[in-house]
Formats: structure tokens, sequence, C-alpha cells
């Protein structure tokens, strides 16, 4: 970890993050921000009260100590967050988030002890207020309550001077201000009284200062704990990180060593129980892996030789050896967490409002407050009374509940959306995602499942398990997905094939055992490719073929009326039709020897996504580089009435713009591959599956983890609640300061309960995003 108490280097990029310190406030904030964007060539800055973190990005290199110096200048402290290091991430992963946590716990402490005894000295300043219904109401003498009092605004309440004293030599104002200066008058009040008329103890309000400094100081220790649990999405990330990792040497044998140790192409083993540290493909073993912290994939998943596996899951039941792909910085497992932690970090355009707002807020309030004044003693009241009035405005008027708002929402919503998989680039695409009115699906891979099978086979004049034999033989040394498809179909045998995109069936066909028997037995010889038509061999003294119909028909074979029609049944539902046929030799003819049909599956769960988007009123559109008929088969199963089928990539992007321009809505795309890239980003949103390409990943406002059409809906859902807890937020909080200004103007609150309300107004908009964490798919 980087020691940031050290002197700074000058450091030199085009984006920066530091973490501020000293914030309390939406005001506080905006003026960090202002600060930052007056610095030669800044060209944005955003400041995150919640995460109290500042983002800046410039054209030109930026000077990291010059930026520092801004927010210094503005009353605030600042210091650069430490660049991640993929050998650093690797050798102590997770230390610098283990360490920052350990300061705040350390903080954590200080501050309830401090309110405990804040709490006691403030205590028997309430007695006269605890007792008054008794005959003989207790109070202390006026030197003891100037004693506790003067220990708890000027010991306790030290920090909201020194706060305050900065704002006003930059030139502002903040919660601090306002806390400092309501106190100060109702303690201020109460010294002049006590001087003014010894002995008589009905006109001190030391209680009501000490509460106040209590209350803010309380209300401020619970909303840094509720802080820290919308933060725990990435703190359960970064507790995914293994720090060391057992490697296979050249020799045979293995040795445990430091993760940072561990390069691309280093053989690792993992034992049954461990996490996985490092990203992969199985080399060796079978084992089923927990991914459920990272893809939200609630069951393990089956992983044999040449799968993926991704470091932080766990490894279930089986020794596993991993060839690794990537290591620290460069994982899976490292990018999500940053992203996660980028998407917290930005600010919502919904922010703009706040940021208006809290702009004026504080002058606004000192002259409501001053008003406040005038206007009660003008009315004839005492001197008293209206300065407690006045001092009622300035504490209730904390702006620290319009500041938490919109960020504490964006990084509940965030958090709950990685882990259900779902991962949400930028504020930008979280805002967006919620207004989302069409969803353009592709249909390789994204719908389907991508990988062929054998939908049909239908065997011509020859029993099945010797077609299949003589077919599985032809193409078994074959990788292409057709000739995998036929080998996997033929070694199950499986009868009752459906046609269409359904699923194969499941009952075996009685030559079952026999048919594995004959095709172990049959091999194939001068295997030859025909570049357009298919596959060539030479089987058990037999010239055999495997290929199109177009190659069927330069082969000049004649079908059966009721195969060709079958054919043309298949071909119109979308599947790929194919056949295996006997080359022509001296003495025999060539002949068709079984039909063969190829179809793509709909992926599980596929049309209750779809389904579930259209009860939230969100339109479903197929579009697709395959046929009509395949495109048409798979709408329909699905039920998608809008589709377009033979669609180039180019075509892709411009029908998402045409679907743009004719809903007016928002338009999402979701795709996976290379040539869904244009379409992804001619869409307001893209949504791309992670197990797709990393181009379309790149182009894609949202990543979902799995290859499940459903976290599309999640996706939508789940920005949707985000955004109706921003509402709530912003709605409360103004509401909160706008009544509670009103009320201690027109004198209903006493300083205490002002206290009090702003407190709570702070606790109860996070505590209202925290309510996010609840979120299930499907709700």
């Amino acid at each position: 970890m980087t020691d940031l108490s050290q002197p700074i280097a000058a450091r030199q990029s085009l984006t920066a993050e530091l973490d501020i310190g000293g914030m309390t406030c939406a005001s506080c904030a905006a003026r960090v921000e202002k600060a930052l964007a007056r610095t030669p060539g800044v060209t944005r800055a955003a400041v995150n009260l919640a995460t109290e973190r500042a983002t800046v990005a410039s054209d030109a290199p930026l000077d990291v100590d010059g930026l520092v110096a801004a927010v210094v200048k503005a009353g605030y402290a600042a210091r650069p967050v430490a660049a991640p290091d993929a050998d650093a991430a690797a050798a102590q992963p997770g230390a610098s988030t283990t360490d920052t946590e350990a300061v705040k716990r350390r903080q954590d402490r200080r501050e309830r002890n401090a309110l405990i005894v804040a709490a006691l000295l403030t205590l028997p300043l309430m007695l006269p207020m605890l007792t008054e219904w008794s005959s003989a109401p207790l109070a202390l003498p006026v030197w003891l309550q100037l004693a506790f009092a003067s220990v708890v605004q000027f010991g306790f309440g030290a920090r909201f001077y020194t706060a305050a004293w900065r704002a006003l030599r930059a030139k502002s104002g903040n919660m601090d201000l306002l806390v400092a200066l309501g106190t100060s008058a109702a303690y201020g009040l109460s010294v002049w009284q006590s001087a003014a008329h010894p002995g008589d103890m009905a006109h001190l309000y030391f209680e009501a200062a000490a509460v106040v400094i209590v209350l803010v100081r309380f209300g401020k220790w619970l909303e840094a704990r509720a802080k820290r649990q919308t933060t725990d999405a990435i703190r359960a990330l970064n507790a995914l990180r293994p720090d060391r990792a057992r490697i296979r040497g050249g020799d045979g044998h293995e040795r445990d060593v430091p993760l940072a140790q561990v390069r691309v192409g280093t053989v690792v083993v993992v034992r049954p129980g461990e996490r996985v540290p490092i990203d992969g493909v199985v080399l060796e073993g079978r084992t089923h892996i927990d991914e459920s912290l990272i893809t939200g994939e609630s069951l393990p998943v089956a992983k044999e030789a040449g799968e993926r596996v991704t470091a932080g899951s766990i490894n279930g039941d089986g020794l596993i050896a991993v060839t690794t792909r990537a290591t620290g910085a460069e994982t899976t497992l490292a990018r999500i967490i940053r992203l996660v932690e980028t998407a917290q970090a930005e600010k919502a355009p919904i922010q703009r409002l706040v940021d208006r707002v809290s702009a004026v807020f504080v002058p606004a309030i000192l002259a409501i407050a001053l008003v406040t004044l005038i206007g009660w003693l003008l009315a004839g009241a005492s001197g008293e009374t209206s300065i407690l009035n006045a001092v009622s405005v300035l504490v209730i008027a904390c702006p620290c509940a319009l500041g938490l708002a919109t960020p504490a929402a964006i990084m509940a919503g965030t958090g709950v959306a990685a882990r259900h998989g779902v991962l949400i680039k930028d504020a930008q695409a979280l805002e967006l995602a919620q207004r989302v009115s069409v969803v353009a699906f592709d249909k390789t891979g994204t719908l389907t499942a991508g990988k062929p099978s054998v939908v049909a086979f239908e065997p011509v004049g020859i029993g099945r398990g010797e077609a299949f034999a003589l077919a599985a033989a032809v193409q078994r040394g074959s990788d292409h997905p057709l000739a995998r498809a036929l080998v996997a179909a033929a070694e199950s045998d499986v009868d009752g094939l459906e046609d269409g995109v359904g699923t194969v069936g499941a009952q075996r066909a009685k030559s079952a055992q026999a048919s594995a028997a004959q095709g172990a037995r049959l091999k194939a010889a001068l295997t030859l490719a025909v570049p357009g038509r298919g596959v060539q061999a030479e089987v058990d003294g037999r010239t055999l073929a495997i290929g199109s119909s177009r190659w069927l028909a330069e082969l000049g074979i004649d079908l059966p009326p009721a195969i060709a029609a079958r054919a043309e049944e298949f071909a119109a539902a979308g599947n790929t039709v194919s056949w295996l046929m006997s080359v022509a030799t001296p003495g025999a003819p060539a002949a068709a020897l079984a039909l063969i049909a190829f179809g793509d599956t709909v992926k599980p769960g596929a049309r209750e996504a779809i389904e579930r988007l259209a009860a939230r009123g969100v339109t479903s559109v197929l579009v697709t580089g395959d046929n009509h008929g395949s495109a048409a088969s798979v709408a329909a199963a699905l039920g998608i009435r809008d589709f377009h089928a033979d669609v180039l990539p180019a075509d892709k992007a411009r029908i998402v713009r045409e679907l743009k321009a004719r809903t007016g809505g928002i338009v999402a795309m979701a795709g996976d591959g290379i040539n869904d890239a244009p379409a992804l980003a001619a869409a307001d949103i893209g949504m791309a599956m992670s197990t797709g390409t990393d181009v379309a990943m790149h182009t894609a406002g949202i990543t979902l983890m799995r290859g499940d059409p459903a976290l599309v809906a999640d996706a939508i859902d789940i920005s949707r609640r985000t955004y109706r807890k921003i509402r709530q937020n912003l709605f409360w909080a103004f509401v909160y300061n706008l009544a509670g200004v009103l009320l201690a103007a027109f004198g209903l609150l006493n300083p205490m309960l002002a206290g009090a309300a702003m407190a709570f107004s702070s606790v109860s908009v996070v505590t209202n995003a925290l309510l996010l964490k609840a979120w299930h798919s499907g709700k």
C-alpha cells in the first residue's frame, strides 16, 4: 500500500482520483468540485460526498500536486488515490482496502467514545427539563452548567469551529458554519443571561447548545456507519482475492508461492474448497465452481478441461490444474471491482439540481435566520426568543441529506447489481436503463445457446444405428461446431429428436449400444474437406460425404418425395440441413443415406425474461443475421412479435437507430458478439453478455456477467428501483429542509428538536437507500 502520509511526488496523468477529507454536506462537495474545476487544465471534476472521493479529468496531463493544493486552499484535506498496480495487487490483494477499513474502524471507535463522554456531560444539563414535572425540579449550579457546557461546546464541538473557519477563509459556508453559529448563539445567550441575572436559571440554554452538538455528532456517526454499508459490494469483492497460489513446476512438483510470482502461462493447482487465485483455462481435472459472488449464478457451474475459470471463485469437489491467463489487476475480478468503484464514484445527471441548490443553500439559510431574528424582534418578542428561533433555523437547515440522496442510492444500487451479475459502467448508464422502453436482442449466443445441436436425424434406406455410426466416423476428427454436435448426438444416439429450435428428446434408441459399439470400430481415412460443400472420407471401404443440399444436388442424388418434403420443413423452420451421402463408385450410384438437421436451442428462461420485460412495459425486438425461418421460429418460441432477419452488422446499427426514431423512447441493445458492437454503440444503452467478446463488453454501458437474458430485465428493474430511491430521497431531503426551516422560523421548533430532526434527515436518506440491498431477481 502506498503511504499517503508521505510527501506527494509530482505525478502527471490525464485522470486523477483524490480522497477528500473534511466534507460534511452538499455545499462542501460543491465547493471542492468548484475549486478543482478552476484548476488549469481540468475539463471535468466530480465530487462524491458519500465516497468522499473526487474524480478529475483533463485533455492534457494533470499535475496531482496542483489539484491537492487547490483542495487545501478551499479548506479541505486531499490525497491522491494510489493507482492500481498489477504486481502490488497480486502480492497484497485487498491490502489497501483492509488498511483503510482498519483506519475507519478505529475512527468509528474514537467517535463513539467521544459521543458517550459528550452525552454524559450533557445529561446533567438537561436535569431541569427532565424533572420539571416534579415539585422540586433539579438543576446544577450555574457555574457547573457553564463548565460542562464549555467542555462540550469548545471540546467536542471544536470540529465545527475548525471546519467553519476553513469555510470562511475560503469565502463560503457549510453545515459546520450553521452549527457553529447556532450553538454559539445559544451558548453565548446563556452566558450573558447568567451574568446579567445571577441565580436565575429559567433563561439558561446551555442544554440546547450541548444537545445540538451531541445530536449532530451522533447523526454524523450513524451516517458514516450507514454509508459504509453502501460499499459492502466492494468489500465483498475485495475479500475474494487470495494472496497465494500453488504452482506446478516443470518437474511436476508443486510449491506454494505469493500470487505476485505467478505469471501468464504458469500452471496453478487448485484443491477442493480453495479459491481460484487467477483467471485461466482448466488444463486437467473436472470440478464444480461456485461463481455466485462474481456472476450472481446461484448454483455451482461444472468445469472441465478447456473451460475458463475466474479468480475469486471457489473450487468445489475436484482437484484441477489451471493454465494462467491473467493475474492481479488484469483479472476479471479486478476489472469488476474497478468498474463498480467507477460507477459508484460517478455523479448522476439528476445530481445537477442538488448542485445548483447547494451552491446557494448556506447563504440563503443565513439570510433566513437573520430575517427570523429581525422579524421576531419587530413582532415584539424578547431578544432570547428571537435568538432561539434564529438558532433553530440555523441548526435544522443542514444540507447533508441533499448531498447524500443521490450518491447513497447509486452506491447501493450498483452494489446490489454487481452481486447479482449486472455491472453498470457509470451513473449515466444507470439513469438511461431505468427509462428503457425497447430492447433489441441479438439471437445467437444471447437468446439462444449459440451451440448447434442435432434436432433431427432421419436415415434413408439403412438402419438408424448404422447411419449414425457412419456419420460419426466421418466427422470424429473435425473441430467444426456442426461436426462436434453430430458426434455428440451419435454417441448418445437419441431418438425422438424434435424439429425447430426445440430441445433434443431424452429417450435413447433401442440400437444405442449397438450403434456406439459399431461407431467405435469404424475409422475414417483419406478425409478431405470440400470448401463450401462439406467433408468426404473413406469409411469401411466406402466413400462417404456429409454436406449441404447444394452438394447433394451436384452429385445428382434423387430424394424420395417424403424425405425431400421433410428437408423443406426443417429449412423453413430455420434449421441447417445436411446429408450423409455415399459417393458414386463403379457399380454403385451416389445415394442419400440420412437427413441431418441442425438447430440452435433457446436458452432456458429466455421466454420468461421476455415476459418480465413485457410486464414492465418494455418491448422486445429480435435482430439477427440468421435466415428468416430461424428468426421466425425463435421469435415465435419466445413470444416476440417484431423481428428482423438476414441483418448485416452495419444494418443492426441502422435498425437500432430506426427503433429510436420510430418509438421516440430509450432503446437498449443486448448482444454478445463482435458483430453486435456497432449496434451496442448505436443504442442509447448497450448490454453485453460477458460470455461474448471483449469488444462487445467494452462498447456496452452494462455488462451481464452470465449469458442469461433474464439479467436484461434485472438491470432495468434495479435501475428503476434505484432511481425511485433517488427521487424519494430528494423529495424527503427538500421537504425536511423546507418544512423544518419554516417551522423553526415561526417558532415551532426549539434548537434541540431542530438538531434531532437534522440528524434524522441524513440517517433516514441513507437508510432508505440501503433498502435496495434487499432486492432479488424477479421481485
